[in-house]
Parts: structure tokens; sequence; C-alpha cells
């Protein structure tokens, strides 16, 4: 397979797998941000570099000149949007033509991935401020925008950790936002889709799951809000026709430590920040964004771009790492059902 192939040659591209292994797809991300070094120091690992056909979409003059400031050989495959401007360039800030290549990383991926080039895509972090100022207002981020690529109407995140699984209910809002937003049917909707996926990508064969309530000691029977009793009970209460084992509403202060502690499979959170201020304070490292629902498996680090370190040398790759560890899983469970 060539190492580099310009824009007008993308389409002759294939990925075969070979004899007990996957093809993965890994964009590359904002060429600002963290992207291009996590994806280098990920794939240069042992753990890593002889898993899958690996082949990354982005700009190979910066990551060959990453490659080599890391000291890092390249051993994969490239392929060669050239979508970067090299006068000027610059780490660590938005840009309107960071966030056109950004996207024309993911939409060439979805394109292969359509052809049945591949069957995981590992997405590297992008910035949504530089997604905005190349044109596209309102982007909210990769999970969102892949899914209406897909036209994939019943999606969720999923965070997955070593010893904890959260899915979200509502995601990229206003926190002031949260309580108009939630409703019986978006809960219900999470529930089944958790209970779904824990089943065909972790092979859970009875999940169980723990709703958190919104409000504090999930509203002390009306005392502290109305949304349990209104919406989230509800939910439960429907989607127990289908799933045995839900527990809930549960205080927000208390089911993550019983989560931790085996109690539940994994926990269905009302806001991004009620799922991801516990996920993060333990697995912060080492999590994994999983989108649930897509024609194809996707996975990215659960983290941004960090453009405050970008360019250092000084990003954390284990996040990325675990990442491309459970596309490459789940999709070879995929194959095999």
């Amino acid at each position: 397979m060539p190492t580099s192939l310009s824009n007008k040659t993308a389409c002759p591209v294939t990925v075969p797998p070979k004899a007990g292994r996957f093809a993965i797809i890994i964009t590359m991300g904002d060429p600002s941000g963290i992207g291009p070094e996590v994806t280098l120091k990920s794939l240069a690992s042992p753990k890593v570099s002889g898993l899958a056909d690996f082949l990354v979409i982005g700009d190979k003059s910066l990551i060959d000149r990453e490659s080599a400031r890391l000291g890092l050989r390249r051993r994969f495959p490239i392929m060669d949007l050239a979508n970067v401007p090299r006068r000027n360039f610059s780490f660590g800030i938005a840009h309107p033509s960071f966030g056109r290549a950004s996207l024309e990383y993911i939409n060439e991926a979805l394109r292969l991935l359509k052809k049945g080039k591949a069957g995981a895509l590992v997405t590297s972090p992008v910035s949504k401020r530089s997604i905005e100022l190349s044109g596209l207002p309102g982007f909210t981020g990769h999970t969102e925008y892949l899914a209406s690529r897909t036209r994939t109407k019943d999606y969720a995140m999923m965070f997955v950790g070593k010893n904890l699984k959260v899915v979200l209910v509502t995601r990229h809002i206003a926190l002031k936002d949260v309580p108009a937003a939630l409703s019986m049917k978006s809960i219900y909707k999470t529930i089944i889709i958790t209970d779904k996926y824990l089943k065909s990508f972790f092979k859970i064969r009875r999940p169980r799951i723990g709703v958190a309530g919104l409000n504090p000691h999930s509203s002390e029977g009306g005392l502290l809000g109305v949304e349990e009793k209104t919406k989230i009970i509800p939910a439960i209460r429907n989607a127990s026709r289908y799933v045995k084992f839900i527990y809930g509403p549960i205080p927000p202060d208390v089911i993550f430590h019983e989560a931790l502690n085996g109690k539940y499979d994994a926990v269905i959170a009302m806001y991004h920040d009620q799922g991801l201020i516990p996920f993060k304070m333990l697995y912060f490292n080492s999590g994994v964004n999983l989108t649930l629902g897509l024609p194809f498996v996707r996975t990215s680090p659960d983290h941004g771009t960090a453009f405050d370190i970008a360019g250092k040398g000084m990003a954390d790759p284990r996040s990325m790492m675990e990442a491309i560890l459970l596309a490459h899983r789940l999709s070879m469970r995929n194959v095999g059902a």
C-alpha cells in the first residue's frame, strides 16, 4: 500500500484486513491540536502498532514533521489530503483553515466507511471553534455530525473506563437548558440503546443499568424539582418492559460510587458534566468516547485538542491508545457476530 495518496487519487484506496485483523481508519483531527502527536505516539506503541491495518487520514507533511520532531518512525500509511497551509503554521490556535481540514478528514473517512473499506473509525480531537470559523455554524461535535451524515436517528455517547461506563442523555448544551431539553422520550431512548449495546458490543447478557436523577437527592420526592416525577420515572417505567434490570432514579451523588463498585454495568447521566466529572476524575488519561447507534464502530479519546500543550511533545497518548484498542476489539466482535 502506498504511504501517501494525494487528494485527487483518494478514491481507489482500499484497506483490506489481514488474516485475524481488521482495518481501522484514524482521522488526524485539528492540525493545530494534539491529534497528530497522540496518533503518532499511539501507533508507535508495541501495544497498538501490529494490531490491525491502519489508515490515517490527514496531512502528510505535518505528520512527517511531527514524526521527526518526536523521534518516531512512521510505519503506517497516510491518505494525504495536503490541506494544511505550510506558511506561518502554528500549533495551539483556532483557524478557519484548520476547521476545514478537520472536516475534510471526517468526510473522507465517511466515504471510505460507506464503501466498506473499514469497519471502525477512531477520531482525533477537533476544535469546534475552528470548524465554526470555517463556515459551519452550530457544530456541536463529532457525535452529532457523524449521526447527521449517516442519517442515524437514535444515537448516544458512551464513555468507557475500566470499571465504569457512562451514557449521556443530553450532551453539549448549556446547563440552564438541560431541564427543558430532557424528555421522557429522550431518557427512554437512551436507556434502550444502552441496553442494546451493552449486549451487542460488550456481550453482557443481562445488563444492569442505573439511571441518575437530575436534582439533588433525586428531588426528595418532589421537594427539589419535578423532573424525576414527570420525566425520569415514567421513562424508566416504560423501558422496564424491555430492560429487566433497571434502577432509578438514583441520587447523582450516590450512583457513580455504586457503579464503580459493580452494582451497575452502566450509568445513564442526565447531562454532560453530571457524567463526565466523575468519569474523568477516574479515567482522565485512559477513558474512551464510544458512539452508540452508528453503522460502524466509532471511538475517540475523551479529551480535546489541548491547544495549551500542542506541539510541545507533552501529550499523553493513553486515551488515544485505548480508543484504538476498543475500536479494534469491538469491530472484531462485530465480524464474528
